[in-house]
């Protein structure tokens, strides 16, 4: 299941306001409100977009008081981290895999 949502999490940050939130989150945990004062969307838009991260598993909410705060959920970013980890070293050993064998041609 940690695959299923972690392609969710890719899928996610396919939309820029999406994308724009993360950053924002990145900075501090916020409410509605405050994201979208930054945002040149609506509160709803916003909550809307703020369930679809919360599902993908790349943003967690608080009560604080009357407010939900949101941040950044650290599992959800750190498992994206970890494909891009993992995705960058088999590019980087595919291409010295490619150089080590100068005599042979490339398909």
């Amino acid at each position: 299941m940690a695959a299923y949502e972690a392609e969710d999490g890719w899928a996610a940050l396919g939309d820029g306001t999406r994308r724009a939130i993360v950053v924002s989150l990145a900075e501090r945990p916020q409410s509605v409100g405050e994201l979208a004062s930054t945002l040149p969307i609506s509160r709803p838009a916003v909550s809307q977009h703020l369930k679809v991260l919360k599902d993908a598993g790349l943003v967690a909410e608080h009560a604080a008081g009357t407010r939900r705060i949101y941040e950044l959920n650290a599992t959800g970013v750190i498992a994206l981290h970890d494909q891009l980890d993992t995705f960058w070293s088999r590019a980087m050993a595919g291409f010295r895999d490619a150089i080590e064998q100068p005599g042979q041609e490339q398909q």
